[in-house]
């Protein structure tokens, strides 16, 4: 059987495992294939080569990659929707291969670290800023970071525990959680309620014009956040944001 050939900048990656990190949302991990070089809060594509069905979104998702580069292994986690892709990406053997393309993406830490970062994250929106952070825990940076992490209720926030730990291993970086609809939850939570607003970046963030901010989540939250940054006083060169739709 010939085996197809790919261009320079994909490769081919095995599926390693399949973890449930919330409430209907799976990290799956991939074998990092040698020579793929990413920095964190990038994304790749990833393709089946021979997928169990298909629909008329097609066999290729844009995931942020949600490990860090330090780690041996590829992490992208996703909400699941019941489309041909995540079916297939949900029943597959492990070792099945897909195609990977090459990590691209600006959604990336900026290196002047006198200037905090003040990430807002919504749901799934979590998955560019967890690489960002774990890699800034283990490199010891000396940015301040602020994470603002929005979700229904606790069930649905992916990686919430690793996240509240990583307050006592870096000392740089502050975490608040907010919940939007606790009715809705099983779990008792101590932490913030309501959408993130400026009221409550100014109950942590000291001066709201000094930091560069980073937006990650459903297109309705990051215009949202957006518009609410702006009439702040932020200055637009300070917002970086990235949309997370259908996801």
């Amino acid at each position: 059987m010939a085996v197809r050939e790919l261009p320079i900048a994909s490769y081919r990656s095995k599926l390693l495992n399949r973890v449930d990190v919330a409430e209907g949302t799976v990290a799956f991990y991939f074998q990092k294939p040698p020579g793929f070089d990413f920095q964190p809060g990038q994304s790749a594509d990833l393709t089946f080569l021979n997928t169990p069905e298909t629909d008329s979104e097609g066999n290729t998702r844009t995931f942020s990659i949600a490990s860090p580069p330090f780690e041996s292994e590829l992490m992208f986690t996703t909400r699941m929707r019941d489309t041909a892709f995540k079916r297939s990406l949900r029943k597959v053997p492990l070792g099945t291969a897909l195609k990977m393309d090459m990590a691209t993406g600006s959604f990336t830490l900026h290196k002047n670290s006198a200037k905090p970062a003040v990430f807002l994250a919504g749901g799934i929106g979590i998955t560019p800023f967890f690489s960002i952070l774990r890699q800034a825990d283990h490199d010891q940076i000396p940015h301040k970071l602020y994470l603002f992490y929005s979700n229904r209720r606790p069930e649905d926030a992916a990686f919430l525990e690793t996240l509240q730990r990583m307050i006592t291993t870096n000392p740089n970086f502050r975490f608040i959680g907010t919940m939007t609809d606790m009715s809705q939850s099983d779990q008792d939570w101590e932490g913030e309620t309501g959408h993130v607003n400026k009221e409550m970046l100014l109950r942590y963030v000291d001066d709201l014009k000094g930091p560069i901010y980073y937006i990650a989540g459903p297109p309705a939250m990051v215009a949202g956040l957006r518009k609410m940054l702006v009439t702040s006083g932020i200055d637009e060169d300070d917002i970086r944001a990235d949309e997370f739709a259908g996801y």
